[in-house]
């Protein structure tokens, strides 16, 4: 039997307590994320398998991640680049902005995700028209 990859039960309360605790950059990211503003449903807090990413969009099978002080050092960096990883195992795309970027340049930040999704949604149709 294959375990259960996406949004574990003995992830939920973490999951919520941390939807329930978003950073600023997050509130303001996912005020443009909801709703299909950009096209695709995201959802905040998913699960990948152990990890939890900011935000996932199931439907192109994008993952964004909003990096703070925390992802900086060496150890830090080693860790995403594992994780980065293992959710593109799954074919899930991983892009990355820093809390600087959504809180300074918050339209940059949207421009770059519609060029993904844009991709994304055309890599799609080729792939049905094959």
């Amino acid at each position: 039997m294959i375990d259960k990859v996406f949004n574990k039960k003995d992830q939920k309360s973490k999951r919520k307590q941390l939807r329930n605790n978003a950073t600023s950059p997050e509130q303001i990211l996912w005020q443009y994320l909801k709703g299909k503003q950009l096209g695709v449903k995201f959802r905040r807090q998913s699960g990948i398998d152990e990890y939890i990413v900011d935000f996932f969009s199931p439907e192109i099978k994008l993952a964004i991640e909003i990096d703070g002080e925390s992802h900086f050092n060496d150890e830090a960096k080693q860790y995403d680049e594992l994780r980065t990883e293992f959710i593109n195992s799954l074919n899930i795309e991983v892009i990355r902005f820093t809390n600087k970027d959504v809180t300074q340049n918050i339209m940059g930040v949207c421009q770059a995700i519609r060029a993904v999704i844009s991709r994304k949604l055309l890599e799609q149709q080729i792939q049905l028209n094959e």
